[in-house]
């Protein structure tokens, strides 16, 4: 719970910090580079795992967890780095905090988790949590076109799948193996799709200022997925995936304090709706009483 909750504090950093060079490196190349810093910062850990080690995953293992890196890793924030140039990065947060929610139901349609009332109300509550904390920045969002809000919805779903069909293979394989090779995968992909961008010139012409968000976007994800898929070896995927409640509330702060966008006056009761909803979806209900699935 601790590492989930690490990740989701950590997802609204990066928010904050990607929404800050969106503009300078495009999305498919800012996807590259974070994670490929990410990949070096888990790479010594990962070959330290492996050390004495010589059975190799089956190749269909290894495909799919190309697959799912591919998907979590460069599909995702393809798409969220796509709708941060036409949506600011508090209303994005909110969108995106839809995530557990989807998961939740992938879950159950997958016949992978039980939606219980205590769970269903806890990621409702979460996400209204999250709603209150946004409410004066969301006034007036209509307008216009929606296609920047469409992909970062996108970004979730494909987020709420992947985290779904990761845990049968972070529960066979060490950890920080499976973060370094998700990543990996994402790269090599990412190479290849960002050649339209440009992007071994575009990374020439990067400014130091630049780079040292790129670095920290980077060193966040290298650390944060590998508390998110370690999170999701131990424990059921929507209890981890409510924890990016708490990434909209640190998008908030953050672009009040360095972006300079206004910080909602609610964000303490916000504060308290996401806590309440947090300890209803990650805890369980004392010995003898069952909770009643929704019908």
């Amino acid at each position: 719970m601790l590492a989930a909750a690490g990740s989701g504090v950590l997802v609204g950093a990066a928010i904050v910090a990607s929404r800050s060079v969106v503009a300078e490196v495009p999305p498919l190349t800012l996807a590259l580079l974070r994670y490929a810093v990410g990949f070096l910062c888990l790479l010594p850990f990962a070959l330290g795992a492996l050390r004495g080690t010589t059975a190799m995953p089956p190749a269909r293992d290894l495909w799919a967890m190309a697959a799912l890196g591919t998907g979590q890793f460069a599909i995702l924030i393809a798409l969220l780095n796509w709708g941060l140039q036409h949506v600011a990065a508090a209303p994005a947060a909110l969108i995106f905090s839809l995530f557990p929610l989807v998961t939740l139901l992938l879950g159950a349609a997958l016949g992978s988790e039980r939606i219980t009332l205590r769970l269903f109300a806890g990621v409702l509550l979460s996400i209204a949590g999250v709603a209150l904390a946004l409410a004066p920045k969301l006034q007036g969002a209509g307008r216009g076109s929606w296609w920047g809000e469409l992909a970062v919805f996108a970004s979730a779903c494909v987020g709420a799948l992947c985290s779904v069909l990761y845990r049968p293979y972070l529960q066979r394989y060490p950890t920080v193996p499976v973060s370094a090779f998700a990543m990996l995968a994402s790269v090599l992909f990412l190479a290849a799709a960002a050649l339209a961008e440009g992007w071994p010139t575009r990374v020439l012409a990067l400014g130091g200022t630049a780079w040292a968000v790129v670095a920290f976007i980077g060193l966040a994800s290298g650390v944060g997925y590998f508390w998110w898929l370690h999170a999701l070896k131990h424990e059921a995927p929507t209890r981890v995936t409510v924890f990016l409640a708490l990434n909209p509330v640190t998008a908030a702060v953050l672009a009040w304090a360095l972006l300079g966008e206004p910080l909602p006056p609610l964000l303490l009761a916000a504060l308290a709706l996401i806590a309440a909803g947090l300890w209803l979806a990650t805890t369980r209900p004392s010995p003898g009483k069952r909770p009643a699935a929704p019908r």
